[in-house]
């Protein structure tokens, strides 16, 4: 029995102009944009659609730039009838996959991440944090090089493990260095350094996911009703864990090829991409190339999925 994970976009994914086609086209993706705007006080939907991208990029404003059009792109495509039997998201893509899931409202959702943006922002001074993606390199030797380094005053550690082959190592710039410098002695080919603006998934975000969890207190989470897959434990999440998984994401590392392999151990064959760019497709299929990868990004690939799945 074929079975269907959503998977939602984190934070990279961005583009001015998002979702601009399930706002003019679908009333119920309108209604999200309009949500986002009045609450949060002002025209979100103006900076997606117009930018300037500068402002579109800073963390505070992506997060729920994002959220805001992947739950469009869902609207969207859930007048299509086609279901889910699991939902995941990476990093920020989690509160995507939660209101997909019926845990959070929407509304709930963009005045989160919204906060969860500024946090991170004010966590670790600008130009201080770094972040890159490492190509080739075992996860197990890049791990212990990155413990040698930070043992010598410059924090780095593992922060996205995203398919085999591409993991992304956070921390203080120097750090970060470090390791790239040294990345041939764990089978390495090369780092690439992220255009971010924090060390995220580093234990430098403590300080902002002290904060979050203090918001998180302000909302009510429903019981889940298609199972999402936690970054943090590459599982379910359970009724009652959802406020603590949140909080351990922002500091924790983004287990996302684990969580990919489990899905498929499930029986997951189809993995549909909604929301902004398709990076997690490109992910996916460099785990696993015999799944079957859809992306819901415009009106074009929304018809094209439907009429594939049909």
């Amino acid at each position: 029995m074929s079975k269907i994970a959503f998977v939602f976009p984190g934070q990279g994914s961005q583009a001015v102009g998002m979702a601009k086609e399930a706002y003019e086209t679908v009333p119920a993706s309108k209604e999200i944009f309009e949500v986002a705007d009045q609450t949060l006080g002002f025209s979100l939907s103006n900076l997606i659609f117009e930018g300037p991208e500068t402002e579109l990029k800073q963390t505070s404003n992506t997060q729920p730039a994002l959220l805001t059009a992947s739950i469009a792109w869902l609207e969207a495509f859930r007048e299509k009838g086609i279901q889910a039997d699991y939902m995941a998201g990476h990093s920020l893509g989690e509160y995507s996959a939660l209101v997909a899931a019926g845990v959070l409202s929407f509304a709930d959702a963009v005045s989160i991440v919204r906060a969860r943006g500024q946090y991170m922002e004010q966590a670790v001074p600008g130009g201080q944090g770094a972040m890159a993606a490492v190509l080739g390199a075992d996860r197990e030797a890049l791990g212990v090089l990155c413990r040698d380094v930070s043992e010598s005053g410059h924090i780095v550690e593992l922060a996205n493990m995203n398919c085999p082959g591409q993991i992304v190592i956070s921390g203080v710039k120097e750090g970060v260095a470090a390791v790239a410098e040294r990345v041939k002695e764990t089978g390495g080919k090369r780092a690439i350094a992220l255009e971010v603006s924090g060390p995220f998934h580093s234990s430098l975000m403590k300080d902002a996911a002290e904060k979050l969890a203090d918001k998180l207190k302000t909302v009510s989470f429903a019981p889940a009703n298609i199972p999402v897959v936690a970054n943090v434990t590459a599982q379910p999440v359970e009724d009652g864990q959802v406020q603590q998984l949140l909080t351990e994401q922002v500091y924790s590392p983004v287990l996302w090829e684990d969580s990919v392999t489990w899905l498929i151990e499930q029986g997951v064959d189809t993995f549909i991409e909604i929301g902004s760019g398709s990076v997690l497709t490109g992910l996916i299929k460099k785990t696993d190339k015999t799944v079957k990868l859809y992306n819901v990004n415009s009106l074009e690939t929304l018809e094209a999925t439907v009429a594939a799945l049909q």
